[in-house]
């Protein structure tokens, strides 16, 4: 093992924490384990014909019981039942790729064509189209560039990750909520309120991580999926997705890194990419150097960290830096804020003759240090007023 608690193999970035106890990191945030989204069914969507669950059960209990399971028969998981899930869970007024083709049309001939992709799909004859890039306006008044896969390529996604769903929902950690079955942004925001609120915080980083889904490093990303998926095919497919490049204004690119943001699969290759790179890491940081208190709330490539002591927070900081810089990533110097803020936070500053203390945004919300009537502590919460102005727009 290196300093950073991993294995001195490139191949296995995050080995010691991966052995960590789930329950013990997520009481920090009091929402309890995992176990609860594990153990239930997974969700076969419309259609999907009574084995299907039964089948991911399997995949599943095999990933409860053994961490170190890689799993070589995957692919024949997606059969039709699936795909035909995936083709209903696509919304239906979803604007169309490169290809023209809607959800309407698609579904003229539905079975037909589903026993067509089927077809191409296991006979390795399935070829990813390139995504078809808009850009939609962000709340600061830029614009977020978006990647619109045609429509069968968002049905296999789709029946992908309901697929690989089964196996890292039960690695994930408990305070990695974005886009995970069971997991709201209203989780997650209350995670964070009672993590503030009945711990010892007195420091939150509010990060941000410059353009991740541009720079996330895909020759990383495969070594992660390759932990726990040894199916070749299913692996292949990623490479594919990832690989198609893009069409704007009629002209297709391509790029070396990065995952198209908007594509049915990215949230979960993203939460992949940040389980091994910052979840594990900071599972092993917390238990190995927090002096006091510490905790995470993740939604996708936004989290909030929370520290009882300045000393903790300083060094996390600065070490986070160097652990994403071995991955390609990077914390944005402009957006990435470590403030004084919590239950003392307002007592403390006005001793040292200090205003009050700062706010911070997360998943829609400014978080405010605030006081009931009788004097008790309140993390208030308000709409971010130019989220408010972009939306009355």
């Amino acid at each position: 093992m290196n300093g950073d608690g991993q294995s001195d193999d490139p191949v296995v970035p995050a080995n010691l924490p991966n052995k960590a106890a789930p329950a013990a990191a997520e009481a920090g945030e009091e929402r309890g384990s995992t176990k609860g989204n594990t153990a239930s069914k997974t969700r076969p969507g419309h259609s999907a014909g009574p084995g299907a669950p039964n089948a991911l059960d399997r995949v599943r209990q095999v990933a409860v019981r053994d961490k170190e399971a890689r799993f070589t028969a995957l692919l024949h998981h997606v059969d039709l039942d699936r795909l035909r899930a995936g083709y209903w869970a696509i919304n239906p007024k979803a604007a169309a790729g490169v290809d023209r083709v809607t959800w309407l049309a698609y579904g003229q001939d539905l079975e037909g064509n589903l026993l067509g992709l089927h077809g191409r799909l296991h006979a390795g004859r399935y070829r990813a189209k390139p995504s078809r890039r808009v850009y939609i306006p962000k709340a600061d008044g830029r614009l977020r560039p978006l990647g619109i896969a045609a429509l069968e390529d968002k049905v296999v996604q789709r029946a992908v990750v309901e697929v690989l769903n089964a196996i890292y929902e039960v690695d994930f950690r408990g305070f990695s909520y974005g886009f995970r079955p069971g997991h709201s942004p209203h989780d997650a925001l209350d995670a964070l309120a009672v993590g503030i609120s009945r711990k010892r915080v007195n420091w939150v980083l509010d990060a941000d991580i410059r353009d991740f889904f541009g720079q996330l490093d895909r020759a990383w990303l495969r070594k992660f999926l390759e932990h726990r998926i040894a199916d070749s095919r299913v692996l292949r497919l990623i490479d594919k997705w990832l690989a198609a490049g893009v069409v704007e204004n009629g002209t297709w690119s391509q790029s070396e890194k990065g995952s198209a943001q908007g594509a049915s699969a990215s949230p979960l290759l993203a939460n992949v990419y940040l389980h091994y790179v910052l979840d594990l890491w900071v599972d092993w940081w917390r238990h190995r150097h927090g002096r006091g208190d510490v905790i995470v709330v993740r939604w996708a490539d936004d989290f909030i960290v929370g520290f009882e002591h300045e000393g903790d927070a300083r060094r996390f900081v600065a070490e986070l830096r160097e652990r994403f810089a071995k991955f390609g990533l990077e914390l944005h110097p402009e957006k990435t804020r470590l403030i004084e803020f919590g239950r003392y936070a307002a007592a403390n500053r006005a001793a040292r003759g200090l205003g009050k203390p700062e706010t911070f945004d997360f998943l829609g919300f400014t978080h405010i240090c605030a006081r009931t009537e009788s004097g008790r502590f309140w993390l208030k919460r308000i709409t971010i007023k130019k989220r408010m102005r972009a939306k009355l727009r």
